[in-house]
């Protein structure tokens, strides 16, 4: 009978320990007891029955302070009432026996599970080294051929052996019956004795938990003030807070080591151990996919639904610092109140041996520990983001991509977009506010992107702009994770802490998100390092009434908790999205790919730049083909050229006047000094002019000619850009002038014709050009006067007013020709009056100007006349020549300047050819290639050069075929890791 009694106070010390622990969060279920407590019988109360402890699931999901063994707590001392009538000595002495067995026994299981338990914790935080196998020696895999290790598997004692040791709960219960049998008036002391023992063991560790007990036994006959439940719950948070954050630094510490023992690891591979291949990471592969996919023009309805992590949040509400402290280093550029991040930066971060950074468009690496290199990455973003606002804008949705590898980064990619503003300021674009919302838009209503939502703490919920736009996004919050930024100033400032609370909980606001974080991201100065920031914040943590009061939960505060919820709810999503996209993708490509068969079904499917990797080869070979052009034609268009351009300057200012002198020594005379002046400081200039503009010429002649049937339309535009381009960098040499201008001054000052072949030509090449002269003055002379009577009469055409008096004082001019065909060049005033006076008396009113013009073009035509019938008389005259027209009226001065004149121009032609043959050809080839590598580099070029359908089209197709293979790449790799 008395064990039965026993068992009931044995009930009652289980039950009374629940009563105490009601009031924290909570009640404490039986499977909290300790062991021995759980292993009673209990017979007499069939309504508490044994339950078999339930797998504890972490609801907290990504904290590292769940499942750890409480602290000791010591309890105040329990007062008891005095009762003088009656001694217990008795009772007390056998109390005290048998919880020392108790205790003892207690203390053996408990220790031996918390070892047990502690010992899978440590085992759970080892990281898996099974990728790294190869690194271990192959007889380390090989050392089960050697040592038999199953003998020493069966050597070890079995888990039945260690049961035996355990100690027998029957008897510990028929004991406690028979104790409470012969000691039924000390009821209510033995309950409490077992409470406080209970409630020991539960808070402490199991050697301290003896001697605490037995103290505790020792003391219990003194008078002691009772202690309330609420103090009591006060101390149990505080110790428990206090032991979390110890074991958050142990694990921290842990992590550290573990850390560094990866970075080591990882250094081994880059110096090449057995000289294998990494592969590619897992977070590397899937960048690329959305590096394609971030320059893929999505014309076919095929939209971009990779998951990605979207920083949204109100300027200056603490969004880069969040970024910062993820990736471990201030890499953002930063300024007081002003807008930083002008266009979006995707950061990708993964793991490696060191913490550096590189774009994705360069291969300088940024060593993140250095302060020079990170001063450097601040000022690149910096330029990079001023590089994308174009002209009149503040922000630019062209995005930075931007890698981030270092020892234990969480692998991710994130999106850092602009700051939400509610006003636009001044030196912003009118339209800064809406372009800001469509580039949030535009990333958030991606139905696979992961929102990180950031709200500043220190100002007032209510100005919050981004939790607006993310609700709308994301009315149920399936994707959205919520972070309260400045915690440490929002605890300072607000005066009730329940609203940082009822902000944590998502109740202060319409929005609802997966997850709440509150976070510290430093004291406000920029100059902060991360380890000082991270410091800082464990430290505010620790000591924040916000944890004491249980307003935030241990697995929400502290970046690194949110950086582990952000990683693992990015990869669900990855691997819950990825096939889905690529089944879309291929959908695509067939539809791409058909397309392309059935327009252009005999071309190849060349992208933009094939096609200008082809255009290229074909300016090449056409820069090449001037090369091929014989010296007889580079001569022959030289030598036309330069006379066209010349001859004006010939007949006009050297001819004409030296002619119109009438003496051969004087002729001569003004020929050589008006060739001297020509030739010092205007004919080599021409020269060069000429010869580079005959090159032009030659170039565009090749570069534009059809091909025939080959020509390819899709390249002209290309083509003249390339023309152009090449045209306006190529410059002359300028050392060509300086010897051309000594070649043409001794070509000029020789007069010796050898042979009559010589001769004739001269006076073939003086006729000729006379003769051109001779026609351009008729046709400015038939525009002067006026149709004549033939014209008049067959096409019906009538002189006006101003031409019939030109016609009269030509009529006027040409009568006083014929009476003196030796005029000089200039008429007389008193010539003027005369022709004005017979005008007049005809009643013609003329001007003395109109007579000086009209008499310009009159003798022009006779003396040009008169010069064409001298060159006729001279064709005989070679045989004077000889003679130096000695005893011969006839005088050929004029044939000797002409062939001087075409002698310079065949020896600057020759002195230009070689020089466009062996320096300046090359020099343009070469001109054309700097050319072509800049716009290969210049892709807006491409894209403004090379245009049409077919080019969009193959585009697509490559970039579609691109994007599904690295998603098929991704994906079986991801199957693998899994």
């Amino acid at each position: 009978m008395w064990r039965l009694r026993r068992a009931a106070v044995a009930c009652e010390v289980c039950q009374s320990l629940v009563k105490h622990s009601s009031g924290t969060k909570g009640s404490l279920p039986l499977q909290k007891l300790h062991l021995v407590s759980r292993s009673i019988y209990h017979s007499h109360h069939p309504i508490l029955k044994l339950q078999r402890p339930h797998f504890r699931t972490s609801f907290q999901q990504f904290s590292s302070l769940t499942n750890l063994p409480l602290r000791k707590l010591k309890l105040s001392p329990i007062k008891y009432g005095y009762q003088p009538h009656r001694n217990f000595w008795p009772a007390r002495l056998a109390a005290r026996l048998l919880k020392l067995r108790y205790l003892i026994l207690g203390s053996a299981v408990g220790g031996g599970y918390t070892a047990k338990k502690t010992f899978d914790q440590w085992k759970d935080m080892i990281p898996d080294l099974s990728d790294y196998k190869w690194i271990v020696p192959d007889i380390v895999w090989e050392i089960d051929e050697y040592i038999d290790l199953e003998k020493i598997r069966k050597a070890l004692p079995d888990s039945e052996d260690l049961a035996k040791l355990a100690p027998d709960f029957d008897k510990i219960v028929e004991s406690l019956s028979l104790l409470k049998d012969f000691f039924t008036t000390g009821h209510k002391l033995v309950s409490e004795v077992i409470e406080a023992s209970d409630l020991l063991l539960l808070l402490g560790s199991p050697g301290e938990t003896a001697f605490r007990a037995t103290d505790a036994g020792s003391e219990s006959d003194k008078p002691y003030r009772k202690v309330s439940d609420k103090e009591k719950i006060d101390q149990l948070q505080e110790e428990l807070l206090h032991t979390q954050l110890k074991y958050q630094r142990i694990l921290e510490r842990l992590e550290k080591e573990n850390k560094e023992l990866r970075k080591l690891v990882l250094q081994k591979d880059d110096k090449g151990i057995h000289h294998r291949k990494l592969k590619k990471s897992l977070i590397d592969m899937y960048s690329e996919v959305l590096d394609v996919l971030s320059d893929y023009d999505a014309s076919y309805n095929t939209q971009d639904h990779l998951p990605r992590v979207v920083v949204v949040g109100d300027q200056s509400a603490g969004k880069t610092s969040v970024l910062e402290m993820i990736a471990q280093a201030r890499i953002f550029p930063r300024g007081s109140g002003e807008m930083m991040t002008r266009s979006p930066v995707k950061v990708t971060l993964s793991e490696g041996p060191h913490h550096v950074a590189l774009f994705k468009d360069s291969s300088r690496e940024f060593d993140l520990t250095k302060e020079e290199d990170l001063a450097a990455l601040r000022h690149e973003i910096e330029l990079r983001m001023r590089k994308n606002v174009k002209e009149g804008c503040t922000v630019s949705p062209e995005t930075i991509s931007l890698n981030v590898k270092g020892p234990g980064l969480q692998r991710m990619v994130l999106v850092d977009l602009p700051g939400v503003i509610n006003t636009v300021t001044s030196g912003m674009a009118p339209d800064t506010k809406e372009t800001i919302f469509s580039i949030s838009k535009a990333y958030m209503q991606n139905p696979n992107a992961i929102i990180l939502c950031i709200q500043d703490g220190s100002v007032d919920a209510e100005r919050s702009i981004v939790t607006d736009l993310v609700s709308q996004m994301d009315p149920h919050g399936r994707r959205t994770i919520f972070v309260l930024t400045k915690v440490d100033l929002a605890e300072k400032n607000v005066a009730s802490p329940s609203r940082i609370q009822q902000i944590i909980e998502g109740k202060l606001f319409p929005m609802k998100a997966l997850g709440y974080f509150a976070v510290v991201t430093g004291k406000g100065n920029s100059s902060e390092s991360i380890e000082a920031i991270r410091d800082y914040e464990e430290e505010f943590f620790q000591n924040s009434k916000l944890l004491k009061t249980s307003m935030l939960k241990a697995h929400q505060v502290t970046t690194r908790n949110l950086s582990l919820a952000v990683s693992d709810c990015f990869w669900k999503m990855v691997r819950e999205s990825v096939e889905q996209q690529a089944d879309s993708f291929k959908a695509t490509r067939f539809n791409l790919e058909t397309e392309w068969k059935n327009n252009y079904p005999r071309l190849r499917e060349l992208d933009r730049n094939e096609l200008f990797e082809k255009a290229k080869n074909e300016i090449l070979d056409e820069v090449i083909s001037l090369s091929q052009v014989t010296p007889k034609h580079w001569e022959e268009i030289l030598q036309q050229s330069l006379w066209e351009r010349v001859s004006t300057h010939v007949i006009e200012n050297i001819y004409l006047p030296a002619a119109q002198t009438m003496n051969s020594g004087t002729f001569n005379t003004t020929v050589d000094i008006k060739l001297k002046q020509w030739t010092d400081k205007q004919l080599p200039n021409k020269a060069v002019e000429v010869a580079w503009e005959t090159l032009q010429e030659e170039f565009s002649r090749f570069m534009t000619e059809p091909k025939g049937k080959e020509h390819d339309d899709i390249f002209d535009k290309l083509k003249e850009a390339v023309k152009e381009e090449t045209i306006k960098r190529h410059k002359w040499n300028d050392f060509a002038e300086d010897s051309l201008r000594v070649i043409q001054h001794n070509a000029l000052e020789d007069r010796s014709i050898s042979d009559k072949q010589q001769w004739d030509a001269a006076i073939y090449f003086m006729e000729e050009a006379l003769q051109a002269r001779l026609k351009d003055t008729e046709n400015a002379i038939e525009n002067m006067v006026g149709p004549d009577w033939k014209k008049r009469w067959l096409y019906w055409k009538n002189r006006t007013q101003e031409q019939c008096v030109h016609n009269e004082t030509k009529n006027e001019l040409e009568k006083m020709l014929k009476c003196n065909e030796e005029h000089p060049a200039y008429l007389a005033s008193d010539e003027i009056t005369t022709v004005r006076k017979n005008l007049e008396s005809r009643g013609v009113e003329v001007d003395p100007s109109l007579i000086k013009d009209t008499w310009h073009q009159v003798y022009r035509r006779h003396f040009l006349k008169t010069a064409l019938n001298h060159c006729n008389l001279c064709r005989r005259g070679f045989y004077y020549y000889q003679r130096h027209f000695v005893d011969s009226e006839l005088e050929c001065n004029d044939v000797v300047l002409f062939w001087r004149i075409q002698r310079m121009l065949a020896i600057t032609a020759n002195t230009l050819r070689q020089q466009l043959t062996n320096t300046e050809v090359r020099r343009l080839e070469k001109n054309v290639k700097e050319v072509l590598e800049d716009f290969a580099e210049d892709s807006e070029k491409k894209v403004k050069l090379l245009t049409g359908k077919r080019v969009q089209l193959a585009e697509d197709l490559k970039k579609v075929r691109e994007i599904q293979e690295k998603l098929d790449a991704f994906i079986e790799a991801l199957h693998q890791e899994k």
